[in-house]
């Protein structure tokens, strides 16, 4: 049955403090109370976890199959809940006081956290199940038919695969409208990026809903609906193309890998952290924008492009990079330590925080 989508008036209030009504269509059921089903709770499924229950309304039903997890959630959970600032929290701030274990004992004893056993009683009553299993096609399609066979047939259903299309992961599915990928990148609780990416059976309301979820006011992230499945989506393809050239470049001498991370942190980093690839090349035309930056730089773009690396990752070609990339990474930077990813996230946070800045300014569009 489709959605039932309403016409809402919603308010944006601008710098100049004065109120603008903008009319669009909402699916009102995005702004009620939800109860999701987390399947596997690993990085992602533990970022998730933190993400949903941030929302006081919703309850969130978990399950994995890891021995110790209850004990688990308890210990974990609570340090991705402090990680979540409230919408009028500064993200950069670091929390003096992290939620205790306790913290996890209240969601339970309140029945907001609910800890399960099976993944069939886990989905019985979810609006929303979302999938964070292994990177296997056989167990996610698998997977899907017991949930798709134990969960409200309304239920929304989302899989936080890095790289399985769901068109694969709907393949055994009933109702193969139900399903879309929410990427996340990682790390999950910090950034704000979630790739949509629906198969071409998913339906627009399935599509939308998620969207609008994920955008509500206070979110922290900024969801990005992808028009049509390709391997390893978006975000993942621009990075590991940089990746190659940037893997090809050490192997023929031309800069060290520290050197080369010097470049793109003062330079490519912070340019693209605030204004991204075309709008950056939209400035950098001047007037004429993008359209005249080709026309003047066409000639040299062309050259690059045309003398790019070709390296592989596997196989017996051109494979012999990786020894040297790996000994002067390793060289550089050693063994990453708890208290280098503690610098890093703050980092990351820092860069974060002063984007959400502008970004809750502008808002997203409607």
């Amino acid at each position: 049955m489709p959605l039932a989508l309403y016409t809402v008036i919603l308010t944006q209030i601008h710098s100049s403090n004065k109120v603008v009504q903008i009319f669009g269509t909402i699916n009102m059921s995005v702004y009620s109370s939800q109860r999701i089903a987390l399947i596997g709770l690993g990085t992602i499924g533990i970022s998730m976890a933190a993400l949903h229950l941030s929302r006081e309304s919703n309850i969130v039903d978990v399950f994995d199959t890891r021995p110790d997890f209850e004990q688990y959630i308890h210990k974990t959970l609570p340090i991705y809940m402090s990680e979540l600032p409230s919408p009028n929290t500064d993200p950069r701030s670091s929390p003096e006081s992290q939620p205790s274990t306790s913290l996890v004992a209240s969601l339970v004893s309140s029945g907001r956290l609910r800890i399960h056993s099976t993944l069939e009683s886990a989905c019985a009553s979810a609006t929303i199940v979302q999938e964070q299993g292994p990177e296997n096609v056989d167990w996610k399609q698998t997977t899907w038919t017991r949930i798709e066979a134990v969960a409200p047939s309304s239920a929304h259903f989302w899989t936080s695969t890095s790289g399985i299309a769901a068109s694969i992961q709907q393949a055994k599915m009933q109702d193969k409208s139900r399903l879309l990928v929410v990427h996340p990148f990682n790390p999950p609780n910090i950034m704000p990026l979630l790739e949509i990416v629906p198969a071409p059976e998913t339906s627009a309301e399935r599509v939308e809903f998620a969207r609008e979820y994920f955008s509500l006011p206070g979110s922290r992230h900024r969801p990005v609906v992808i028009r049509k499945e390709i391997p390893g989506f978006v975000g993942n393809r621009l990075a590991f193309a940089l990746l190659r050239e940037a893997c090809y470049l050490v192997q023929e001498d031309v800069v060290d890998a520290k050197d080369l991370d010097t470049i793109l942190m003062a330079s490519l980093g912070p340019r693209w952290a605030g204004n991204g690839v075309f709008e950056s090349y939209q400035y950098g035309g001047g007037e004429g924008g993008i359209s005249s930056f080709l026309n003047k730089l066409g000639g040299t773009m062309q050259t690059i492009w045309d003398g790019q690396g070709r390296i592989n990752v596997e196989g017996d070609e051109r494979t012999e990079w990786k020894e040297k990339v790996i000994a002067q990474v390793n060289e550089a930077y050693g063994t990453v330590s708890a208290e280098q990813i503690q610098i890093k996230e703050a980092r990351l946070k820092d860069i974060i925080g002063i984007q959400m800045k502008d970004y809750n300014r502008h808002g997203p569009e409607v």
